[in-house]
């Protein structure tokens, strides 16, 4: 884009995809705090339940290369229209599911349409808003991430509480259906663009810097969801803590990811690595003591550790791909994918590897091994110098 300034009609388009980025992300996260409900349902353990979680993450990494490729020429709103409404069929069907293989199919269908989304969005706000500006954007656009990330689990179990689970995922089919609507009638007319090559992904991969930042991306993603795919039998378990008072933790967990979110927007151009670093070193330590202090730590103690995780997750989110970004240039597009499909397969392991750990050990364990992870992934960081565009003197 080449002018200086944007009006408010690119702000609304920015923020639309924002909220497209929140539906896509709720709908591969949803089952996070349903995974007792749904396992109950269909008479399968919780371990077993958490892979409708890593299925769909695995199948959206294969869809987010393949679209990288295949589908970047397609003009952009067409296309994110048409991805949106795949995205409700899915959830819709899911709802009705009958058996778990049924619910596993219906994931599938979604997380096609998921990775595919997910590996456009990431330079479609460079494409909006002038490039001073592109931190900002991405705020906006990935701070929808940030929130289903942190808001998306803990609304879709507030439903579930109330009206079971197959209420939640109606839910998400209908707000996807409305943010198809609501993109069809904000996004301007933006072209595709020249598809991926072997070339582009290779010029990406032998980056150093760039393989820094998705070694942590992994590191620190695989950790997150570790934990936080059994956050809602973790808080469960405890004794000081009753079912009805779940979903007001998590929906605390998401307010204080929106507020970091916030936050994060007004400081991450300028100052993204000493963000990011922060908001790691907060969530180790909220890891390790939630691991450790379980038994000691009541309700009180509980809230504010998740109030703290979940300010320094969406921080740390948005700060990645911004990074991304602000590195790619010309090759934001191969960068962003390679960056989604490493997201996605790292929400997988995850998940698989917190059932690994829950059939041989405890919950407790889980939220110990990702506290050590998050600090491997911290150490990644911190070794790689600031990003490109960013002065000197702020990192």
């Amino acid at each position: 884009m080449s002018a200086q300034k944007t009006t408010w009609r690119d702000w609304v388009a920015v923020t639309a995809l924002g909220v497209g980025c929140f539906t896509i992300v709720t709908t591969e996260l949803a089952p996070i705090g349903l995974l007792s409900n749904i396992g109950s349902d269909f008479g399968v353990p919780t371990s077993q339940a958490g892979l409708i979680v890593t299925l769909y993450a695995w199948i959206a990494v294969a869809a987010a290369l393949f679209s990288a490729v295949v589908l970047s020429r397609m003009p952009r709103r067409p296309l994110l229209v048409a991805l949106m409404l795949i995205l409700a069929l899915s959830s819709g069907v899911a709802a009705m599911a009958e058996t778990f293989p049924a619910l596993m199919g219906a994931r599938v269908i979604g997380a096609l349409a998921h990775g595919a989304f997910w590996a456009m969005i990431g330079t479609i706000g460079a494409q909006i808003v002038p490039p001073h500006r592109v931190g900002l954007a991405t705020s906006i656009i990935f701070g929808g991430v940030s929130a289903a990330s942190v808001l998306g689990v803990p609304l879709a179990n507030l439903i579930g509480t109330l009206d079971g689970w197959r209420a939640a995922f109606t839910a998400v089919a209908a707000l996807s259906f409305g943010v198809a609507a609501v993109c069809f009638t904000t996004l301007p007319k933006l072209p595709g663009v020249e598809g991926v090559g072997v070339a582009a992904m290779g010029r990406v991969l032998s980056n150093p810097r760039f393989l820094g930042i998705f070694a942590a991306t992994a590191l620190v993603v695989t950790s997150h969801f570790m934990a936080f795919t059994y956050i809602e039998p973790y808080l469960a378990a405890q004794s000081d803590i009753t079912p009805s008072v779940i979903a007001p933790l998590l929906l605390a967990f998401g307010g204080a990811g929106l507020a970091a979110n916030v936050v994060t927007g007004s400081l991450i151009d300028c100052w993204l690595k000493s963000v990011l670093v922060v908001a790691l070193c907060l969530a180790s330590a909220v890891l390790w003591l939630l691991s450790t202090m379980s038994d000691v730590m009541g309700l009180w103690g509980t809230t504010l550790m998740l109030i703290l995780w979940g300010g320094a997750i969406a921080a740390v989110l948005v700060g990645f791909q911004t990074w991304i970004l602000k590195e790619a240039g010309d090759d934001a597009l191969p960068a962003s994918a390679i960056y989604v499909a490493i997201f996605n397969a790292a929400i997988g392991l995850g998940a698989v590897l917190g059932a690994i750990v829950l059939s041989m050990s405890g919950l407790d364990e889980i939220f110990l091994i990702a506290a050590v992870a998050t600090v491997l992934g911290t150490a990644t960081i911190a070794l790689i110098s600031g990003p490109a565009g960013v002065p000197a003197s702020a990192e």
